[in-house]
């Protein structure tokens, strides 16, 4: 799995919308938008934020592993 399907799916099972979870982890909306869309990729910063938000691995996060 990708690492922009495998945000859009935690993003659903948190309940959460995009602009919440951009807020929540210090970025625009437009650029975590990017990232869902696969248009752009995190700077390391933000790839923990956004794991650390969702309470998974930076691997899980990454695609390189099915273990959260």
């Amino acid at each position: 799995m990708e690492f922009s399907e495998r945000l859009r799916e935690l993003r659903a099972e948190h309940k959460e919308t995009q602009v919440r979870v951009a807020e929540a982890v210090g970025m625009t909306s437009r650029q975590y938008q990017g990232l869902e869309a696969g248009t752009s990729v995190p700077n390391f910063h933000n790839l923990c934020a956004l794991a650390d938000h969702f309470g998974v691995s930076l691997d899980y996060l990454a695609g390189r592993t099915d273990r959260r």
